[in-house]
């Protein structure tokens, strides 16, 4: 099910061609899932960083566990790092400048998990094609 968006507004272009745009609201996001991409060849380097990201952020992000396979719609294996929206800037701000050369792929988490994973995707490193099949899509 689709949440209905919250907010219409009405945009001109340099041609004077307008279109109305939809916003969602962002208190809908209750939290953000980052989601490290690793492999069999990369496995201690994803070990490794899950440590720095635990001693770093401590308490203010809630670390998943080490797949060593691929799970859901994630096409590599991957850990997660939960945090909640006021820690997203100081958390993907961190990820982007030490990824350590892994993909990471973050969403945010609202009631509509297809759109939050094919959407409203953000990519650090390299994207890769999601299983959506597996949220339905």
């Amino acid at each position: 099910m689709t949440k209905e968006p919250t907010l219409e507004t009405t945009v001109s272009d340099e041609n004077d061609h307008t279109m109305t745009t939809t916003q969602s609201d962002v208190r809908d996001i209750t939290s953000w899932h980052a989601h490290v991409y690793f492999g069999p060849e990369s496995r201690d380097n994803a070990w490794g960083m899950r440590e720095v990201v635990a001693s770093q952020f401590g308490d203010r992000v809630r670390i998943g566990r080490f797949h060593e396979r691929p799970v859901g719609p994630h096409p590599q294996w991957s850990f997660q790092i939960e945090f909640l929206p006021d820690e997203f800037a100081g958390v993907m701000s961190w990820l982007a400048l030490n990824h350590r050369g892994l993909d990471v792929f973050a969403h945010p988490n609202t009631d509509d998990e297809l759109r939050d994973h094919r959407d409203s995707a953000i990519w650090i490193g390299r994207s890769h094609e999601l299983l959506l099949s597996a949220l339905g899509g």
